[in-house]
């Protein structure tokens, strides 16, 4: 792919206003890099700056420093994305400086695009490399023909649980929402929740929505789609409704919240559903090794996928990299190979693997800490391929995002989550609109 031509823009959900701002001159200031002509391979040694949030990361790197004395990479740690990381990012590519790879959110490439923060790694060979990812992730990383992330972790969700605090009331893990609901019930009898519900963070909402069936926006020729009052949606925000007014799910604190860790290890947290990434988490409750287990999230009766994600990020080239070949080259072998992947889980706890053909040697081996429990090839190898294919992010994710927790937020003073879904959707089209992106709402 050479530039992104209008109507492949168009094709992206980009309305007229942010093409000007992807061919052109963008906030906060960088140029197409994708409108110009492929930079060489380089003829000599490299030095290539990764900035990430993750920990230990340059112990990483020096795996393929030690093999690859032409690539050298050098990790800069910043602050996780919304706390402070993609700020940093994009005051450099203003500045016209940056690394030449950073780690960036799968919800937030779209964000990127708009201001030209990305290299296109299609044009310089991603495709080839396509077949090595997780199909579903390497969809979120694809807009108008081009390639803008290399999927790096991702996060298919399950449910933690405590056996013991089930059996209390002689449950058992639910198979359904409905399931779920009938004990949470029975649970709150003993004085306990059998889970929480963030109504300041809007993310996991999203996921349990896109279990459902739902797709809030998506690209067409034309610009985008929105529909975040579709069955789906609304249904399961019914659903969370009606299970917040039964007080089965706790408000007041999220998962993995200082309170939260307080209450799980008393008993008084009897499960969470998170992603594959919460077993590290759990394993930060007090006196509770051999009391986890990982089941299959529950599922929405009758209609539906078996999982979804919460969380992914990716290694991303940006824009004023100067090697891009070479950061692609680095990037692929970190994500796919048996040894990057290795390492990235035992440095830096990284999320699950792209690589359907390679979730890491420690995940294949029983959990000391679950039980003996193959929780990995069990629960979260099957959820990797229970997906909505459809889901797809949009350029002013984490906006929207806020919009929706906002919302929810006035759950405690009588407004429904119906409601602020629906109130939430308008306000969305306005941020579009704002931004000069072309949305209209999906008509049945």
């Amino acid at each position: 792919m050479t530039a992104l031509t209008r109507r492949q823009l168009l094709g992206a959900g980009l309305g007229t206003a942010a093409m000007g701002v992807l061919s052109g001159c963008a906030t906060p200031g960088t140029q197409s890099v994708n409108a110009a002509p492929t930079l060489a391979p380089a003829q000599g040694p490299v030095r290539l700056t990764y900035w990430a949030w993750l920990k230990d990361f340059q112990n990483v790197a020096d795996l393929w420093n030690a093999q690859h004395p032409d690539i050298q990479v050098d990790v800069v740690w910043i602050p996780g994305g919304n706390s402070g990381g993609y700020q940093k990012l994009y005051s450099a590519l203003a500045a016209g400086g940056g690394p030449d790879l950073a780690q960036v959110e799968m919800r937030s490439i779209p964000e990127f695009l708009l201001v030209n923060g990305l290299v296109d790694l299609s044009r310089y060979g991603a495709n080839d490399h396509a077949h090595l990812y997780d199909e579903t992730l390497w969809k979120q990383v694809s807009y108008a023909g081009g390639v803008y992330g290399i999927p790096q972790d991702s996060g298919p969700m399950g449910m933690f649980y405590q056996p013991a605090v089930l059996e209390s009331v002689g449950g058992t893990t639910p198979a359904t929402w409905d399931e779920w609901a009938g004990l949470g019930k029975e649970l709150r009898s003993r004085d306990v929740y059998l889970d929480c519900f963030p109504i300041s963070d809007a993310s996991p909402f999203a996921s349990y929505a896109s279990q459902a069936g739902a797709v809030w926006l998506r690209p067409e020729s034309d610009g985008w789609v929105i529909n975040m009052t579709d069955d789906a949606t609304l249904n399961t925000a019914r659903f969370f409704d009606q299970a917040i007014d039964q007080d089965i799910v706790n408000t007041a604190y999220g998962a993995f919240s200082p309170a939260w860790f307080a209450a799980a290890a008393k008993g008084g947290i009897a499960s969470t559903i998170t992603g594959s990434w919460g077993d590290a988490l759990v394993q930060g409750v007090s006196g509770s090794e051999g009391k986890w287990r990982v089941a299959p999230m529950p599922t929405w009766d009758g209609s539906g996928f078996g999982s979804s994600y919460l969380g992914g990020s990716t290694a991303a080239v940006l824009a004023n990299s100067k090697h891009p070949k070479e950061a692609l080259e680095f990037a692929v072998w970190l994500t796919t190979s048996t040894e990057g992947i290795d390492a990235e889980i035992k440095h830096s706890g990284i999320g699950w693997s792209p690589n359907p053909g390679f979730i890491g040697t420690e995940r294949k081996q029983p959990s000391t800490f679950f039980s003996g429990q193959r929780y990995n090839e069990e629960v979260f190898v099957p959820a990797t391929g229970q997906q909505n294919t459809d889901w797809s992010w949009w350029p002013v994710t984490q906006q929207s995002f806020n919009i929706l927790s906002d919302g929810f937020r006035k759950k405690a003073f009588g407004t429904s989550l119906v409601d602020s879904v629906v109130k939430s959707e308008q306000q969305i089209m306005e941020v579009f609109k704002n931004k000069g992106l072309s949305i209209r709402k999906e008509t049945s």
